[in-house]
């Protein structure tokens, strides 16, 4: 896998998100490998730990803008690499690996989406399997109109990973939740908007503009206040979220060792219709 005790923000290809703390208040949180249409992995998963470290006892940062460079958000994990790095002597090893792995994402997760300060995501082009996850983390989530969300895990043979299915249960319904993650479709940002899954669409060109308004509208009030209504909020919407997650672990684990996982991962590497068999 990776490090996982790592602090460091490496440079160059292996930076996965960059950090700038502007005037007024806005500290803006960027994913920034477009050439990789700023795909996730365990790595992504630790920068963001570490940035969510960082922003979090930052008193110049009053609110979180969270964008990507390029014309995709997210377009979610690398297919072409479906063992991610997890290994052992036999399936219940490799089970208990992933098992832990996934626990270890939702805790960096879980740093990132408690942060004290609001997060305002700006959505744009492709937000896909962790990219929509990520997305749903935000506290207000802004598109720009070509944006494109889906959670297309159970297509590739395995359970969605991070809960996004369980936060658009919470914001949109159980039936939604249901449809979006069981068939994996796609979904664009007027529906995604009607679905109370964003809470506002703006054209692509003035994305940046728009999500920048609101969070410095956001960073213009008082922090205390802010932080103080942010929590009372979640700690009414995600009420039960913490058991549920664990289950979404311990699902993601037996789906990402079965064989259907690698049927699933490998024919999406060549291009061809899976066959799965339930094992």
């Amino acid at each position: 896998m990776i490090d996982t005790t790592d602090t460091r923000i490496p440079e160059g290809d292996e930076r996965r998100m960059r950090l700038d703390v502007e005037k007024g208040g806005v500290g803006v949180l960027t994913l920034c490998r477009p050439a990789k249409l700023n795909a996730w992995s365990w790595e992504s998963s630790r920068q963001l730990g570490v940035m969510a470290d960082r922003i979090r006892f930052d008193d110049r940062i009053r609110v979180v803008l969270l964008r990507a460079e390029g014309r995709a958000f997210c377009a979610g994990i690398d297919v072409t690499a479906p063992g991610g790095g997890i290994e052992g002597e036999s399936g219940s090893a490799r089970h208990r690996a992933y098992y832990e792995g996934i626990r270890w994402v939702h805790e960096r997760f879980a740093a990132f989406a408690r942060l004290p300060q609001p997060v305002v995501a700006a959505v744009q082009g492709y937000c896909l399997g962790f990219g929509f996850e990520l997305a749903l983390m935000a506290d207000v989530r802004i598109a720009a109109d070509d944006a494109v969300f889906a959670l297309p895990e159970a297509q590739l043979g395995v359970a969605v990973d991070a809960g996004g299915d369980l936060r658009i249960a919470r914001e949109a319904g159980a039936g939604w939740a249901k449809f979006l993650a069981l068939t994996g479709r796609r979904i664009d940002a007027e529906t995604a908007h009607r679905l109370n899954l964003l809470q506002q669409v703006a054209p692509v060109d003035q994305l940046e503009r728009v999500a920048r308004d609101v969070a410095a509208e956001i960073a213009g009030n008082a922090p205390l206040a802010v932080q103080s209504v942010k929590r009372d909020i979640d700690a009414y919407a995600d009420a039960g979220l913490d058991a549920a997650l664990d289950r979404v672990a311990m699902s993601a684990a037996l789906t990402l060792t079965s064989e259907d996982a690698t049927e699933g991962f490998t024919a999406k590497a060549r291009r061809r219709p899976p066959e799965y068999r339930g094992a």
